[in-house]
């Protein structure tokens, strides 16, 4: 199976909300059916080469035990978010490229991304000659006594509290920040090594 193949039953697979039958949050339903879009007009729309736009994987990183996460001041973008990027050709899955991402930028060994796929969906603008990122996002669960080591894409690394992240990020990675808590309240377990 391909990459592209991967994210095309991720996404028909997604749903957002914690839990229950308020699964389908409407805005989240409309990027699903706006990425399966893509995918459907783009055959390279997994990639950075695709002018009209691209998937990307990312993962917030979290230490549930401390009650922080982990975040990368950009250095292009110049703001503090989640760890992730371009899906590479040898990601074999989308969960496998936001796991490498992870890794590569956190420089922490060991992650794991949290049970039952994305946590959310998010698309944002970027500069020419590309024009959208279709992020699909998870979270990384740290192992205890993780070290980070800051990457070249990075200005800085740093952990945040919880209730910190607002006060640094964007709403986006906030929505994230508050999903990935959510489903962490609701029990759910690690997923092996994407």
């Amino acid at each position: 199976m391909s990459l592209r193949d991967d994210a095309v039953l991720v996404l028909r697979d997604y749903r957002s909300g914690a839990d229950g039958p308020d699964r389908s949050d409407d805005a989240q339903e409309e990027l699903r059916s706006a990425y399966l879009d893509h995918l459907a007009l783009h055959p390279d729309g997994m990639w950075k080469a695709c002018e009209a736009g691209h998937l990307t994987a990312s993962a917030l990183v979290v230490d549930p035990e401390r009650g922080k996460v982990l975040l990368t001041l950009h250095r292009k973008l110049r703001m503090w978010l989640q760890m992730g990027g371009h899906c590479e050709p040898g990601d074999a899955t989308l969960a496998a490229a936001a796991l490498r991402e992870a890794t590569e930028e956190s420089g922490i060994a060991g992650l794991t991304l949290l049970a039952g796929g994305p946590v959310i969906l998010d698309r944002h603008p970027i500069p020419a000659p590309c024009h959208w990122h279709l992020d699909v996002q998870y979270a990384a669960l740290a192992p205890a006594g993780s070290a980070a080591r800051i990457s070249e894409e990075s200005l800085d690394l740093r952990w945040f509290a919880y209730d910190e992240v607002a006060g640094v990020a964007d709403s986006s990675v906030v929505r994230l920040l508050e999903r990935t808590r959510a489903l962490l309240d609701g029990g759910r377990e690690p997923a092996r090594r994407g």
